[in-house]
């Protein structure tokens, strides 16, 4: 006998054909990109304009004009995920960190312990800070941005680092909160 199904969130999850039209698009593109829906646009679009809010920010923190790599700034996410508990955050973005990176190791060894990963002190100083914004903000001061600078990040950079980290604790306490399941898919992908 099949397993039953899982829900994907504690929360209503609407029937894409009853999705409004732009969220709809949105829904359709990914899918169609990744072959499958991937969990988290049903789950928010529970709340439209959150949905709107949420995507539109990701998209310009994840995808836009930054001195950081797509790849780093899925490392950031994995490594801020994994402390914060996130399962939804930490398997999704792992894939994505396998597929950018073309190493199918490193989201596994940043998720378990980035400390002990296989980085660059480069990669390495960028992921304290950002575990840094995740768990003591108010600890961060100009020796910081110091550290940072000496390894080429820019001001722009380190506002970047600090974001994603940022809007992955709420991402990560979303997830959390709605005890979003990560889709099976993203358990293989990037793994060669």
């Amino acid at each position: 006998m099949a397993e039953p199904t899982k829900p994907i969130s504690r929360f209503p999850v609407p029937a894409p054909e009853t999705l409004p039209t732009d969220i709809r698009e949105v829904v359709d593109a990914n899918t169609a990109k990744a072959g499958f829906t991937p969990n988290v646009f049903l789950a928010y679009a529970y709340k439209p304009e959150h949905f709107r809010a949420f995507f539109h920010y990701y998209e310009t923190l994840m995808k836009g004009p930054s001195g950081l790599s797509r790849a780093e700034r899925e490392m950031i996410v994995v490594a801020v995920s994994r402390i914060n508990a996130c399962t939804y955050c930490t398997v999704a973005h792992g894939a994505a960190l396998r597929i950018l990176s073309k190493d199918p190791y490193l989201a596994d060894q940043i998720s378990a312990n980035y400390r002990l990963a296989d980085l660059t002190p480069r990669q390495r100083v960028m992921l304290d800070f950002a575990v840094k914004v995740t768990e003591r903000s108010a600890e961060i001061d100009q020796a910081d941005f110091e550290i940072l600078r000496g390894h080429g990040f820019s001001e722009s950079d380190i506002w970047d680092i600090g974001a994603v980290a940022a809007f992955f604790g709420l991402s990560n306490r979303m997830a959390n909160l709605a005890d979003m399941k990560p889709n099976p898919e993203f358990y293989t992908m990037g793994r060669g």
